[in-house]
């Protein structure tokens, strides 16, 4: 399995304007040989591979959250297997996130709710002095604002199964 390091959100990033305010960020990295795939394509590819038992997790999420109005979401890797990356655009849905910005760098992707919001990018690095034309660095962050105390309770829980499950499933990129 690939190496997954824990890193900074990158410079670049459209996340970057969200962290002075953010509750909660964390980034992964993992390099893995560039295929020419798009940020989108990587996404998809990416939780497509979701292992079961983080989808597990989140059907469970999803009925323990309901009682208190946060949204079922649904699977992780529930996403349209048939639906080419090139397809997607600004507002549509990519399994549990809409997408809110896509260029040929970076994709992100998010979902809200009163009790919080969550953005997620999956950024291509441009290639470092030294890296091999053939690999590329592939970052994956996420960044939450909570509006309440729900919001603030809530991730009590989600913030350790995340510093889990994120680099987990961007590892998979690589398998």
């Amino acid at each position: 399995m690939a190496q997954v390091i824990s890193s900074p959100v990158p410079a670049g990033s459209a996340l970057q304007e969200r962290l002075k305010t953010a509750y909660f960020h964390d980034s992964y990295q993992v390099q893995l040989p560039d295929d020419g795939s798009s940020p989108m394509a990587l996404y998809l590819r990416c939780v497509s591979r979701t292992p079961g038992w983080i989808d597990g997790l989140m059907r469970l999420r999803n009925r323990v959250v309901a009682p208190f109005g946060i949204k079922d979401l649904g699977a992780l890797s529930g996403i349209d297997a048939g639906r080419d990356a090139a397809s997607y655009r600004v507002g549509d849905r990519a399994g549990i996130f809409r997408i809110h910005s896509l260029s040929d760098g970076e994709v992100v992707l998010g979902d809200s709710d009163r009790h919080l919001d969550v953005q997620v990018s999956l950024m291509k690095l441009p290639s470092a002095q030294g890296l091999s034309s053939a690999m590329t660095t592939v970052a994956m962050s996420t960044v939450v604002h909570v509006h309440n105390a729900l919001g603030r309770i809530y991730m009590l829980g989600v913030t350790p199964a995340h510093r889990v499950i994120a680099p987990a499933t961007i590892a998979r990129l690589a398998a």
